[in-house]
């Protein structure tokens, strides 16, 4: 879903709601944009894990980002601040040849905060109110592509755009409310079991409600270490996972403190799969409210260059606040 909405919502952000008023204590799901434009609409259900098949008039285009509910689920009714999980096809609009399938995989999650009430009304409006098991369609406009210049047979001219710079197709999204659930809270600090870790490693302690790390006596690891130093009891963390942890780092060869989010007074939120090679390895499969210790070579780290003060191999300690 990252990637589909990395190249749909850029229009969509742009958008107010149509219809509905947000002030109602039970909202039902809210429609925008040209809805007859779906009357052709028709889903199959394929069963579990499987993309519906899509029958639709083709060509089908919009001039405005169109959504409704196409199949209405039986579930509870989708409410503000839950996090949905939701399964998506993506299709042509012009030929209805697939762009992606996420179906297959884990449900993608939305988070229907007021953050996306703001920013994308249109998704929040059609999203909050609609029941477990729904299919809601939503088509977008083909982007406008950027004019291309061409050569003018004319002397000293200058390039002029070319006539193909035109919109792209109209994309069309089917999206399964798989479920819903209250978010779960972000932690203050890692909750669970304390570990003792072998001996060999750098040591931990904590100072002012800060980890500190010692890495006197410490050999050079000669793969990814990755300890429990709290063994926390929530979601198991998956490298599709993005995280909310608190953080410090020092280099391993003379304990040099090069990043800290505990310094900064504020959590740090990203995604798992866009870090470090031994962030990624070391933190999937551990537990939300865990302190890990890593210790990670420079090849998983930022190699022989080095990242700023971060040089060779490194030693962070993390705590794992909240996923999503």
């Amino acid at each position: 879903m990252r990637r589909l909405l990395a190249i749909l919502l850029p229009g969509l952000l742009l958008l107010t709601a149509c219809g509905g008023t947000a002030s109602q204590p039970e909202p039902t799901s809210q429609s925008a944009g040209d809805t007859a434009k779906f009357d052709s609409l028709k889903l199959t259900d394929n069963g579990d894990k499987k993309a519906p098949g899509v029958d639709f008039d083709k060509p089908l285009t919009v001039t405005e980002p169109t959504v409704k509910v196409i199949s209405q689920g039986s579930g509870d009714a989708v409410k503000a601040n839950q996090v949905a999980k939701i399964s998506i096809l993506a299709l042509n609009g012009t030929d209805g040849s697939q762009l992606e399938d996420t179906f297959p995989n884990d449900p993608e999650s939305l988070e229907l905060t007021d953050d996306l009430k703001t920013s994308s009304p249109v998704i929040y409006n059609a999203f909050v109110g609609a029941k477990v098991g729904s299919s809601l369609a939503l088509a977008v406009p083909g982007q406008q592509t950027a004019p291309s210049a061409s050569p003018s047979p004319s002397d000293g001219a200058s390039p002029s755009p070319s006539a193909s710079a035109a919109a792209g197709p109209t994309q069309l999204l089917i999206i399964k409310v798989v479920s819903a659930a209250d978010a779960t809270p972000v932690l203050d600090k890692p909750q669970g079991e304390t570990v003792t870790p072998p001996p060999g490693l750098p040591t931990v302690t904590e100072k002012d409600g800060k980890p500190e790390i010692n890495v006197a006596g410490a050999a050079a690891p000669t793969a990814l270490v990755s300890q429990d130093l709290i063994k926390g009891t929530g979601a198991a963390v998956k490298e599709s996972d993005t995280l909310t942890v608190n953080y410090v780092g020092v280099n391993l060869a003379d304990g040099t403190k090069f990043d800290s989010s505990f310094d900064r007074g504020q959590p740090a939120t990203f995604p798992l799969s866009g870090v470090i090679k031994g962030w990624t390895q070391g933190l999937a499969g551990k537990t939300v409210g865990s302190r890990v210790l890593l210790v990670i070579p420079k090849d998983l780290a930022y190699g022989d260059a080095g990242q700023g003060q971060a040089k060779g191999d490194l030693v962070f300690v993390v705590d794992i606040l909240g996923v999503k």
